[in-house]
């Protein structure tokens, strides 16, 4: 009796397992497409400036990848968003102030990025930025990113601080000054597309 049962379930086992081996294979449903991100337009690429200046001092340059641009941000602690003054526009080649020496920049297109603050202590003239003229920005690695290409210390002189920004090419920009620092966002294209 025991014996029959047992054969009995092993066949209904056997004939469940061959039934869903059988059975056709039922596609998952295609996922939905990712949603394209939509990015900002209408930055332009001319001249950007607002006239202000703070006796607060450059601390650090930092960058960062987004979907749509590439932003680089200049921390000036202290420094109220009206009082940091700023000029940002493509050039040609990059000039020091001062001593209108050649800093070469690396990309397809170089912006000059200069803020209305020192990378040095007004009162004692001690470095507050650990940058040297002509070198690549301390902790800046631009491996991966979409648009930037090169980042350079062009110098602090007289209460202005001169950065060299390279790029892919002649892209959209736009400048933010925000409490304590001063925020570039660089377009990754003209469309207004994520790529």
């Amino acid at each position: 009796m025991i014996q029959s049962r047992t054969i009995c379930a092993t066949v209904a086992l056997l004939g469940a397992t061959l039934a869903t081996a059988a059975a056709p294979a039922v596609a998952a449903p295609p996922a939905a497409p990712a949603a394209a991100t939509a990015c900002p337009t209408g930055w332009g690429s001319g001249d950007k400036a607002a006239g202000a200046a703070t006796a607060e001092s450059v601390r650090s340059v930092r960058t960062g990848r987004h979907d749509c641009y590439d932003r680089m941000v200049v921390d000036v602690p202290g420094a109220a968003r009206g009082d940091l003054g700023y000029s940002v526009r493509y050039v040609d080649r990059l000039h020091q102030d001062g001593s209108g020496r050649h800093i070469p920049v690396s990309g397809g297109a170089v912006l000059e990025v200069r803020v209305t603050a020192p990378a040095y202590d007004p009162g004692t003239g001690a470095a507050t930025y650990p940058a040297r003229a002509g070198r690549p920005l301390p902790g800046v690695d631009l491996t991966g990113y979409r648009t930037f290409r090169d980042a350079r210390f062009a110098g602090s002189f007289e209460g202005d601080t001169q950065l060299g920004l390279g790029v892919r090419g002649r892209l959209p920009f736009r400048v933010q000054q925000l409490d304590g620092r001063l925020v570039i966002d660089v377009a990754h294209t003209w469309s207004g597309a994520a790529r």
